[in-house]
């Protein structure tokens, strides 16, 4: 068992990279909370799309923390985060749903100036890390906030968004989610020609909640590799939005990456711990090797098998506990996602 200096120690040099994250939405439901974990000068001027369909949420819910902001990253020593914002919810308003949450981080890296950056490549994302800055990919999350129009990805792109969930659990433009169940259709054809746009233009394609068949055509189509932000192992967990043998050898085989996530259910009906957690990288490690494993939390949307950001460290400490060598568990922190990124977006 590594020593506690050992494990931080390794932690803090590592890149830490969280493939999955909801907290922007988090936030703007917290009453415009800042990324800092303020509450924000002005927040009525913040008011926008996401405040105005969504709502606040509860008073209880909003005196409790949220589990990423910028302080809490640092904490935790991670270093780049996926920042997701989840459409789904936003019926007829996708679009400006989309765009109203991403400005308001936007604006939230400009206020908190020297903080954060907003990554365009993964060369952005290393170069945070030397600069001692935190790395922000901007992430859509369902491919209905496209709009069914390639010239909105186009747009999302030099916005800055690298990566595209292709759908959330129910049906999406691109394919059936995999909340259709077993007899959801694969990739419409508006989805092949946007996995085909997405290798072209640079953004990372998402395989999270869509169906069997959607997977499937997926790695048909894809000239790049692919995530699945914030999946587990079915084999360990026996849950619909889990990845089976099969899928994983797939994702594998096409180069990408699985992000372990910390959603309880689908981390073990009875007993969702961090050994369980571990329990999954281990599986997926056995099955297919070191490199197509990483981490996506889905803090501030379901991932409360850990309690926050701060808690990453965990994570290493467990991991060299199992006999993980350096180099591996440097891979699983964030290399492996680092990796992805450099060949599907630059």
């Amino acid at each position: 068992m590594a020593s506690e200096k050992g494990f931080e120690a390794l932690h803090r040099e590592a890149l830490v990279v969280d493939s999955h994250n909801d907290t922007v939405v988090s936030h703007i439901r917290r009453g415009n909370l800042g990324l800092d974990g303020l509450p924000a000068k002005d927040r009525e001027r913040r008011n926008g799309t996401v405040a105005f369909l969504r709502g606040m949420f509860d008073a209880a819910t909003r005196q409790g923390e949220a589990q990423i902001d910028f302080p809490k990253m640092r904490a935790g020593g991670v270093d780049a985060a996926f920042f997701a914002v989840d459409v789904t919810r936003a019926w007829k308003n996708y679009l400006t749903y989309a765009l109203d949450a991403l400005g308001y981080f936007e604006e939230e890296v400009e206020r908190l100036e020297g903080e954060a950056l907003i990554a365009r490549s993964a060369g952005d994302v290393l170069r945070a890390k030397q600069d001692g800055r935190l790395a922000a990919i901007l992430v859509v999350e369902n491919s209905d906030g496209l709009e069914g129009s390639l010239n909105v990805l186009r747009m999302l792109h030099r916005v800055g968004v690298r990566s595209i969930g292709l759908t959330h659990n129910p049906r999406s433009w691109a394919a059936d989610g995999n909340g259709e169940g077993s007899g959801g259709s694969g990739l419409t054809q508006f989805g092949r020609r946007l996995v085909e746009e997405m290798n072209r233009l640079g953004v990372l394609v998402d395989v999270s909640h869509i169906g069997e068949r959607g997977f499937r055509d997926v790695m048909e189509v894809t000239r790049r590799p692919v995530i699945a932000s914030h999946s587990n192992c079915k084999a360990v967990c026996d849950h619909p939005r889990n990845l089976d043998d099969r899928q994983i050898v797939a994702l594998a085989n096409n180069g990408g990456v699985m992000g372990v996530t910390f959603v309880p259910g689908f981390v073990d009906a009875q007993a969702p711990t961090l050994e369980r957690l571990l329990d999954h990288v281990d599986h997926a490690v056995k099955l297919v090797g070191p490199d197509h494993v990483g981490i996506g939390s889905d803090f501030d949307g379901g991932g409360t098998a850990l309690k926050d950001a701060t808690e990453f460290p965990r994570i290493t400490e467990g991991l060299l506990r199992r006999g993980y060598g350096e180099g591996d568990v440097r891979k699983i922190l964030g290399e492996n996602h680092l990796r992805v990124l450099k060949e599907a977006i630059g």
